[in-house]
């Protein structure tokens, strides 16, 4: 059996930056503890799947981070993949 994407297209199109506005917004609501069980167990759920979308954003953006070299004489010799370890 494939198996699917978890992530809607309406979470999918959204930036790092919106996605992660959203969560805030989300967590947010449910710290007041003002939603009824349903609404917030609909919050949680929306909000664990933003927040798998910021970390695949964050993971995206860590492979295309590159390590520039520099040579002797200050000037650049090249990059290689940055290696946070």
């Amino acid at each position: 059996m494939p198996q699917t994407d978890p992530i809607p297209d309406d979470i999918k199109v959204l930036s790092f930056e919106e996605a992660l506005e959203e969560l805030k917004l989300l967590v947010g609501s449910l710290e007041s503890g003002e939603s009824k069980l349903d609404q917030a167990i609909a919050a949680y759920e929306r909000g664990a799947l933003l927040k798998s979308h910021c970390e695949a954003k964050l993971r995206e953006a860590k492979a295309k981070i590159e390590k520039v070299n520099i040579g002797s004489d200050g000037a650049p010799t090249g990059t290689e993949p940055f290696d946070s370890d």
